[in-house]
């Protein structure tokens, strides 16, 4: 491995001695030199990169001392946490960029805005209209499963009473599983109907700031 700081060896000297070593190097080594900065603002030179300088960036240069190629050096975790942090801000600032767009092409006034939120919050209360409705049906069933489960064992105290029948407790098994899941779509339908809401109260308010209308 050879390095040399700028402030001991001219870099014409260093590649005069990059030139002169080369002989005696692998033809793979003899193409790469290295150039770098360290954290006091010195350059340096090597064909290799030292240990301690392993998070410096560097340039690649070839035996010309032409710059050719660029090398990241490792990344510390505050760095890599900064990184993803400005990425993300970046990308956000994009992404609100191309929403402003759309939003001035798609619509010409707030009035377009809410006629369409108010269609899609049309569908969304009869889907929940129907949901609510097969959510009535199943408990009804349900509770028709559980008046007749009440005549046998474990749930009648009856002396002469019978054990469950295996179809009807599978019976009372998909009844109660079927009610669950439908509780959770309703929940997750509901849940869809506020978050249109909150999208379209957004795009308004957004809306009336790009083309500067005066709220009412």
């Amino acid at each position: 491995m050879i390095f040399w700081p700028t402030k001991t060896v001219l870099p014409a000297l260093v590649l005069a001695l990059m030139a002169g070593s080369a002989a005696a190097a692998p033809p793979a080594e003899q193409q790469k030199l290295y150039r770098w900065v360290d954290k006091n603002g010195q350059v340096h030179y090597g064909d290799s990169i030292p240990p301690e300088y392993a998070e410096q960036d560097r340039d690649i240069l070839n035996r010309q001392g032409v710059r050719i190629g660029h090398e990241e050096g490792l990344v510390t975790p505050e760095e890599a946490s900064a990184k993803a942090a400005a990425d993300k801000a970046a990308k956000e600032v994009q992404q609100k960029k191309l929403r402003d767009r759309v939003l001035l092409q798609m619509y010409q006034s707030v009035e377009e805005i809410e006629v369409l939120r108010d269609r899609r919050l049309e569908l969304i209360e009869a889907q929940l209209t129907i949901q609510e409705q097969s959510l009535a049906n199943l408990r009804a069933k349900n509770t028709q499963l559980e008046k007749q489960a009440a005549r046998f064992l474990p749930r009648s105290k009856a002396p002469d009473a019978q054990p469950l029948p295996e179809g009807l407790g599978l019976d009372l098994q998909r009844s109660a599983s079927d009610i669950v899941t439908q509780q959770q779509n309703l929940e997750k339908k509901r849940a869809e109907r506020e978050s249109i809401r909150a999208t379209f109260g957004a795009d308004i308010k957004r809306f009336k700031e790009l083309r500067a209308v005066v709220p009412d």
